[in-house]
């Protein structure tokens, strides 16, 4: 793949058009709104609820009350109204007016309507016999009951010291035999602490001498010599030979706040999962805390049956990435400013999955592609971010990009008193730091990751919905 760069007139009118045209509503449209004369939790709002909001308000999720019965949503029908009406709820920043996904948590007007009337006409509960049953879900996964959970082999303390902590972790496992994974699903233990994990799959050749359960299974200093600190790990062989490392399979871990991992239908992905292994977390960013806590995380491994055939791949623009930002990544004090980055295709590619990636002092995201006769293709649009949901969006169907097909990338950053997201007041100057230091939540990050296989004809009717 290779990079160009547009030149500076053409810049300026995407990022005008950026501004123009980022305040599209998050409700999807409706010509006409109907509603019954009489509201009910058993009829019109169990069913809102069970799909838009349970999944993560559950024990064990991401929300701080439980959404499961009647009473649970009586409770809080104030609060659902006002998240409900201001937007806020259910969490999906991506623009649905400019492209669609899976999974997409987007209440549609005359739900929202509803869920206004039902909070102000006393919650009204109807036929209790003819309400749908709560949805049960499996404690402990998101996704059901895991084929294998590899848990750290002890916990961390979390010093309460208001600063980031960036760690290097191994989490080994040993199963009867080789298999292969359809997706690894990381679990927080301190779900409001754990900023972001990148992680790699190691593999063991049976037939080799190795250690792995032994040595350091925590290593607080991730700027320290790496080869050093895998040593201290017992990652290599133990018997001297060459190649002394085992095999890596890189980024097969991976989380930030909100991060559900794609999983593809049986003609796409897959890793090969040896019976002898760990996985290594190459990175895992603790947020500062103002508590000493220890932190449990652990490892959902999902298997799959179907042989791998077409594995997925995975590139990242911006920051650490295969294209330069431009223009120089540093975001003055009491500025809003905007960066691009971008790259031009040499293959075509069917498109999976999209992550874009900020941190604080993010606005907008927005990204599209142009075809090599100057179609444009929506990719995503977020219009508020919010640093505590950052999806991986996957597309309903794989979306084809031709060969010298063109992926723009812009970023809109908000360094003022007005943010109130912004770390410091008054405002400073900020970068993405240097190295591990880019990664600290009061730096910056401008990232547009995706994921995708070589196009075949017909992957445009290929449905990634599992």
């Amino acid at each position: 793949m290779t990079i160009k760069i547009i030149n500076n007139y053409f810049s300026f009118l995407i990022a005008f058009s950026f501004f123009l045209f980022s305040c599209n509503p998050k409700s999807t449209s409706e010509k006409d709104i109907l509603i019954p004369e009489k509201v009910t939790w058993s009829e019109h709002i169990a069913p809102i609820i069970f799909k838009n909001c349970s999944p993560c308000h559950r024990p064990g999720e991401s929300g701080p009350f439980e959404l499961l019965t009647y009473s649970d949503a009586v409770k809080k029908a104030k609060l659902i109204k006002f998240v409900t009406q201001t937007g806020y709820m259910p969490p999906w920043p991506a623009d649905a007016n400019y492209s669609h996904f899976i999974g997409e948590r987007v209440l549609t007007k005359t739900e929202i309507e509803l869920l206004k009337i039902w909070a102000e006409t006393n919650c009204l509960r109807g036929d209790s016999l003819a309400e749908p049953k709560p949805p049960v879900f499996y404690t402990g996964s998101y996704f059901g009951k895991p084929d294998l959970v590899v848990k750290a082999q002890k916990a961390y303390a979390i010093k309460g010291n208001g600063t980031d902590a960036f760690l290097i972790m191994k989490f080994p496992y040993k199963i009867d035999k080789d298999t292969i994974i359809d997706f690894v699903e990381f679990v927080p233990g301190q779900r409001k602490l754990v900023h972001h994990v990148n992680g790699h799959l190691i593999s063991y050749d049976s037939g080799r001498a190795f250690n792995y359960f032994t040595g350091e299974s925590i290593h607080e200093d991730t700027r320290s010599q790496l080869m050093e600190v895998y040593s201290n790990m017992h990652i290599p062989y133990a018997d001297k030979l060459q190649p002394q490392f085992p095999t890596l399979t890189p980024n097969v871990v991976y989380y930030l706040p909100g991060y559900l991992p794609p999983s593809y239908p049986k003609e796409m992905g897959g890793y090969k999962f040896k019976k002898d292994g760990a996985f290594l977390i190459n990175n895992i960013h603790y947020g500062p805390s103002n508590a000493d806590l220890l932190d449990s995380s652990y490892i959902n491994v999902f298997y799959r049956k179907s042989p791998i055939t077409r594995p997925v791949t995975e590139k990242q623009l911006g920051t650490f990435g295969v294209s330069k930002i431009e223009p120089e990544f540093v975001i003055p004090p009491n500025e809003i400013k905007t960066f691009h980055t971008q790259i031009t295709l040499s293959q075509a590619i069917s498109l999976l999955s999209v992550n874009p990636h900020m941190h604080l002092i993010g606005k907008t995201f927005w990204a599209f592609a142009l075809k090599p006769n100057g179609d444009t293709i929506p990719l995503i649009k977020i219009n508020k971010w919010d640093f505590r949901w950052q999806y991986y969006y996957t597309y309903k169907h794989p979306v084809k990009l031709e060969s010298g097909s063109t992926i723009f990338v812009y970023g809109t950053f908000d360094n003022t008193r007005q943010n109130p997201r912004n770390p410091f007041n008054p405002p400073r100057a900020i970068t993405q730091g240097n190295g591990v230091e880019s990664m600290k939540t009061t730096e910056e990050m401008f990232q547009f990751i995706f994921t995708f296989v070589p196009y075949k004809e017909g992957d445009e009717l290929i449905n990634l919905d599992r």
